[in-house]
């Protein structure tokens, strides 16, 4: 929670890590999704970002950034120290988690949604092991960053030809 509100606080400031390339990319990635439930920037970075550098570079380095950030959610819900506020939504999360297992993580880590968290959190209070929640979601991370990067390659390639 700590980590969720001191990201939310400095959240310009945060932005401000794209201008450092890859590695700026990768440590805005990591503190943006270290948070649960609060908002960050850096999808917005990541496309911005995607029309500077190679998008591959981009997806690679915010997929990685973004996994390893999912585990403060993960280590909540291992530790069984997470509150969690929606219950309701909670629960189907751990119902599908338990029927479909690291698919969920999958899906849901390539969509961006607010839903992760409870996935992450969900994941962590199963037991799944962390190992294979990490790669799961550093391959949907990675596939949705990268995605994000390539639009915003593309916006950069369209907007000058509404200037004229």
């Amino acid at each position: 929670m700590i980590v969720s509100v001191s990201v939310f606080l400095i959240s310009d400031r945060v932005a401000a890590f794209g201008r450092y390339g890859y590695p700026g990319v990768f440590v805005l990635s990591l503190l943006s999704s270290a948070t649960i439930v609060l908002p960050a920037p850096s999808l917005a970075v990541v496309s911005v970002m995607g029309a500077v550098l190679n998008p591959i570079g981009i997806g690679l380095a915010a997929g990685a950034g973004e996994a390893l950030g999912e585990l403060t959610g993960y280590a909540a819900g291992y530790s069984g120290r997470a509150i969690v506020a929606d219950q309701v939504r909670y629960q189907r999360m751990v119902t599908w988690t338990r029927r479909y297992g690291l698919w969920v993580i999958l899906v849901l880590s390539i969509v961006p949604n607010p839903l992760f968290d409870l996935a992450g959190i969900a994941a962590g209070a199963l037991r799944v092991p962390v190992w294979h929640f990490l790669l799961v979601c550093w391959v949907g991370k990675t596939v949705k960053t990268t995605v994000f990067a390539f639009a915003g390659q593309s916006l950069l390639r369209v907007l000058p030809l509404f200037g004229s």
